[in-house]
């Protein structure tokens, strides 16, 4: 679709008004009366909020291009077989999706067709020749075109986020109202109204992120510990990975940052990915601090624990693992990962004296396959339990700039 030229802003908040209406009718008379009305309304508070558009520019990823022989005209009107390359851009984004689709008021009428999905929102565009200055022009030009009104409807968002929430608190309280005036009247004429219910009424589940999201175990008989599902555990490496390669690409992003600056560029997704979790870094966790931690929002329990260091050679190797486990990780870490900054000229050595010297340590237990060129899984074990696994990442990128 084109950008912000769908829906104009002078009818969006009416029609998104409408959805939060819509469901509250959808619950029904019996539902809506006897639900918990502060829960209810913070439910749809926190469905319907809208968030403002962030798009991270050092995040871009450019596809490999697509090369097509196509016929051109020159200017007496002769055709010629021509090479033409296709490019996709694409950048990590947060932010509600559908604000991209919005016309805001007022706005720039420029627009670009985009495509938006997994918080990712990309465009293309073709060049004619492979020169470096005619590709950052016209990238430069589409990437303008597309987002333009970004800011414009930003701005268009805050002031109705102002009052949203009264808003909202409304919607509920005039459908909630009506039901009740309709139930006096019945009882007014005496119409018999069932006061009681089989159903247990209970607080929709919030799914505004198709994002792998930790569990807690359904046993009650035993303390409920939360738990980071492999499908997460994945979406979490993948995340780190793909940043991390993003970012081998501009060397303007991690050119003269220490390993803090490195590691702040990845809390800075995994932060906003995760709904029901809370990442820090710089955290206190069993013996000291450990440079990047996944907490299950509800107790802070540990889901996930991340180390970053530059690579020093296969000894300090050895040792920085020897500190990820003795240090910080306690008997409930289980999904953990070792992220290293090689500024080595020769990567591939690198990589095979990682591989090289793991199985070395005395927590290894064994090989688990590999998620990319850089990126090699393992079993180990913890120092204080033989018997404890823990999987364990240990991925790499190529800062060599």
């Amino acid at each position: 679709m084109k950008s912000f030229s769908g829906i104009s802003w002078l009818d969006f908040p009416a029609q998104h008004f409408g959805r939060i209406k819509e469901e509250i009718l959808s619950k029904g008379k019996d539902y809506i009366l006897k639900i918990d009305e502060e829960e209810f309304i913070d439910y749809l508070f926190e469905k319907y909020r809208l968030e403002p558009l962030k798009i991270y520019l050092e995040t871009e990823s450019i596809s490999e291009p697509k090369k097509r022989i196509e016929k051109r005209s020159d200017p007496w009107g002769y055709y010629f077989d021509a090479e033409v390359y296709y490019f996709t851009v694409s950048y990590q984004f947060t932010g509600s999706e559908e604000l991209f689709f919005v016309q805001p008021n007022p706005r720039t009428i420029v627009s670009y067709d985009i495509n938006v999905k997994n918080n990712q929102v990309s465009f293309s565009f073709s060049i004619y020749k492979q020169d470096v200055r005619e590709f950052n022009k016209v990238k430069s030009e589409a990437y303008s075109n597309a987002f333009t009104n970004l800011e414009k409807i930003n701005n268009n968002l805050q002031s109705m986020n102002g009052s949203f929430e009264n808003a909202v608190k409304l919607a509920f309280q005039n459908e909630k109202n009506k039901f009740k005036e309709e139930n006096d009247f019945f009882a007014a004429i005496n119409v018999n109204i069932n006061k009681d219910t089989a159903f247990v009424f209970t607080i929709p589940t919030i799914t505004k992120k198709n994002i792998p999201q930790p569990k807690v175990s359904n046993n009650k008989e035993f303390s409920s510990e939360p738990t980071m599902s492999m499908e997460m555990y994945n979406d979490v490496l993948k995340v780190i990975y793909d940043l991390g390669k993003s970012m081998e690409k501009k060397p303007s992003t991690y050119q003269n940052k220490d390993e803090e600056a490195l590691r702040d560029q990845i809390l800075l997704f995994l932060e906003t990915r995760y709904e029901g979790t809370t990442a820090t870094g710089e955290t206190f966790n069993r013996g000291g601090k450990t440079d990047i931690i996944l907490k299950y929002a509800n107790d802070n329990s540990n889901l996930f624990v991340a180390e970053c260091k530059f690579w020093h050679g296969a000894s300090e190797f050895l040792k920085a693992i020897s500190q990820l486990f003795d240090r910080y990780l306690t008997w409930r870490d289980s999904k953990v990962a070792l992220i290293l900054f090689v500024t080595n000229k020769d990567f591939s050595n690198v990589l095979n004296s990682i591989k090289g010297e793991v199985v070395n340590h005395e927590y290894y237990v064994s090989s688990n396959g590999e998620k990319g060129e850089s990126s090699f899984s393992y079993i180990f074990r913890l120092p204080q339990d033989e018997n404890k696994k823990v999987l364990l990442e240990i991925i790499a990128f190529h800062y060599d700039k």
